[in-house]
């Protein structure tokens, strides 16, 4: 998909964290559990004192993993990507498209940091980070995430409109296991930059990303809906479950910050005492007239040789939208 994010689409709102933050905050990381090792090793050996050579060597591996690997695995999975040291460093480990992270990413990235901290002392780490455009590691590369900087003034985060109130919780069943995050991506960059497109590219593109949404969700978008704000829907759809992975709560997949919702808004849109975005300063949005952006309007099928179908009535302008019936 990455065809599909044109220079017209403006890069991803994410700021990579610097080699010096990142390697600060490994440091951070790997005296603790050191600290941790050292003094579960201690225990253990007081208390194996009677075993034999084989047992005992098998307990010291035991903890060597549990401890060294495991320990970093859990506590990215449990925290959603936030280390100790990365708490003291403003850092924080997201998916590729800024979502939070899963158990599945903390194990490939503990997996590969194996290799490439532990048994090469962060060479490797080192080199692969200073290589990378974005300044990821190996292991950031085989899980797909990206280590950015939480600690950022609010005006640049990436705004996503939110879709229309009479779409909220229309896909709540909807099946997002098989979209892949090259996708989720894509989406995510268009909605935030899709009022800087020309209204027949913004139109053309926003048509080719719905399709390839509907081909992996079995879901296409209703009719009359535009395909913008049948993206933003599924798009809020998938942020609302993350949220209740990351804060808990069994709210439904509805508007965000609404009635029987668990967490705040999709990122960029701020809801008065919700959990603030990422970067959000303070960790709460205030109330105020401040939070509360204007409704967007999604834009309406453009008229012109080549776009939509014969027939087919365009949106009225304002808003884009056309009501279900």
């Amino acid at each position: 998909m990455s065809e599909l994010v044109t220079g017209e689409a403006v890069a991803l709102e994410l700021r990579p964290a610097k080699l010096p933050s990142r390697g600060l905050a490994v440091l951070i990381d790997l005296v603790v559990a050191w600290a941790v090792y050292l003094g579960v090793t201690v225990g253990i050996v007081a208390s194996t004192s009677s075993l034999d050579d084989a047992a005992a060597a098998a307990v010291a591996v035991a903890s060597f993993v549990l401890i060294l690997v495991g320990g970093p695995i859990a506590v990215e999975t449990l925290s959603h990507g936030r280390s100790l040291g990365k708490m003291a460093c403003g850092l924080r480990v997201v998916r590729d498209d800024g979502g939070p992270i899963r158990f599945r990413h903390a194990l490939v990235r503990g997996a590969v940091g194996v290799v490439e901290i532990l048994l090469t002392f962060g060479v490797v780490a080192c080199i692969a980070s200073l290589v990378s455009a974005r300044g990821r590691r190996l292991g950031d590369v085989f899980a797909g995430t990206l280590v950015v900087r939480e600690r950022v003034p609010a005006a640049h985060a990436a705004f996503i409109p939110p879709p229309p109130p009479w779409l909220a919780g229309r896909f709540a069943e909807l099946d997002l296991s098989g979209v892949p995050e090259g996708l989720w991506l894509a989406i995510r960059q268009y909605l935030t930059r899709m009022g800087q497109l020309d209204p027949q590219v913004g139109w053309a593109m926003a048509e080719r990303l719905a399709g390839d949404l509907a081909e992996r969700t079995g879901a296409p978008a209703p009719q009359g809906v535009p395909p913008a704000a049948y993206l933003a829907a599924v798009v809020q759809e998938r942020q609302a479950r993350d949220a209740r992975r990351a804060f808990g709560g069994s709210g439904s997949g509805g508007w965000p910050g609404g009635p029987g919702s668990e967490y705040a808004a999709p990122a960029g849109y701020a809801v008065p005492g919700a959990p603030a975005p990422m970067g959000y300063p303070g960790g709460v949005v205030p109330p105020g007239p401040a939070s509360q952006p204007a409704a967007p309007a999604y834009p309406a099928q453009p008229s012109g040789p080549g776009i939509g179908q014969e027939g087919t009535e365009a949106a009225p302008p304002g808003t884009g939208f056309v009501p279900p019936a």
